[in-house]
């Protein structure tokens, strides 16, 4: 009984010895935020989506004062040839929209990939200073709750944002 308890004494003092892993936690939203790269980037995709609306609301201004000349003239129209530019006003509207649908969906989707490709730099940046910095665990604090509580000390999101943006000047 004594031998087993030496023994278990000697391994809680060398179990007590060893080197507490390093854990900490950041704020995924607010790395990938402030990541002076996607602030760029949203910057100037702005420019291209304020382009996209602005001619997207011109075409639609042509197409409503090509409307409003079609009514003025329609009532000195037989029926039929009213019906029949009707017709083509109508099929001018649908293309112009479906032209600019898929012109909205190209965007979204440029937007979309860029925004992929600066997570996973991100993510690879965070698993760098990892293990740069000996970190047994970096974890994602996220609104899904990943991480539901964490010490203040342990939030590591600002050093990372500042290492992030220093690193990719």
């Amino acid at each position: 009984m004594k031998k087993l308890l030496a023994v278990l004494s000697i391994t809680l003092v060398f179990a007590s010895c060893q080197e507490q892993q390093k854990i900490a936690y950041i704020d995924n939203a607010k790395v990938v935020n402030e990541f002076q790269k996607k602030v760029d980037f949203e910057k100037k995709f702005q420019v291209k989506i304020d382009a996209f609306n602005k001619k997207a609301d011109s075409l639609d201004k042509a197409i409503q004062m090509e409307a409003q000349l079609f009514q003025t003239k329609a009532a000195a129209m037989s029926k039929k040839k009213a019906e029949t530019e009707y017709q083509v006003l109508i099929q001018k509207k649908q293309m112009q929209d479906y032209q600019l649908k898929a012109e909205e969906q190209t965007l979204q989707a440029e937007g979309q990939k860029q925004i992929d490709t600066l997570i996973k730099e991100v993510k690879a940046f965070v698993k760098d200073y990892g293990k740069k910095n000996k970190y047994a665990f970096i974890l994602g604090a996220n609104d899904a709750g990943s991480v539901m509580y964490g010490e203040d000390s342990s939030d590591i999101t600002q050093v990372i944002i500042d290492a992030l943006n220093a690193d990719s000047k």
